[in-house]
């Protein structure tokens, strides 16, 4: 049975933060100090491991006034298409329910929007072009 996981352990947000840079930076020359910020010891860290390693993991960040921000969402290339993302992104909204946001919203880059509609988020706008090279779309969803 697949299992999600959040933790506030720093060697293993270290080891989330390698499968982000691996995934969401390496391939566009970026340095790993990309894929982390200061928000990191405040967040909520999801993640599912196989045979100890990271394979999936998303972030939910509090933006205040009962909006939540799911940020650097990656799954590894090896387990793409298997639900991983979907797994992630419902502990992440149940998280943000048990904190008392009412609404989540996060920046899809263009080829993971349809992912996202998929599960009930909507495009409210053309948000910013990351290195001038992907597009992102900002996309909000109301918890319940």
């Amino acid at each position: 049975m697949i299992e999600v996981q959040v933790t506030n352990d720093n060697q293993k947000i270290e080891e989330i933060i390698d499968l982000r840079y691996a995934v969401l930076r390496k391939p566009w020359d970026k340095p790993r100090d990309t894929a982390t910020d200061d928000q990191e010891p405040t967040a909520v860290n999801a993640y599912i491991e196989e045979n100890e390693v990271v394979i999936a993991c998303g972030r939910l960040q509090d933006n205040g006034d009962g909006v939540g921000q799911i940020r650097y969402m990656a799954v590894h290339p090896d387990f793409q298409g298997k639900g991983l993302g979907k797994l992630i992104l419902s502990k992440l909204e149940e998280e943000g329910r048990r904190n008392g946001m009412k609404m989540i919203e996060l920046q899809a880059r263009e080829n993971a929007v349809e992912f996202y509609k998929s599960q009930n988020y909507t495009i409210k706008e053309a948000s910013f072009k990351l290195w001038d090279l992907i597009q992102h779309y900002l996309m909000v969803k109301e918890l319940k």
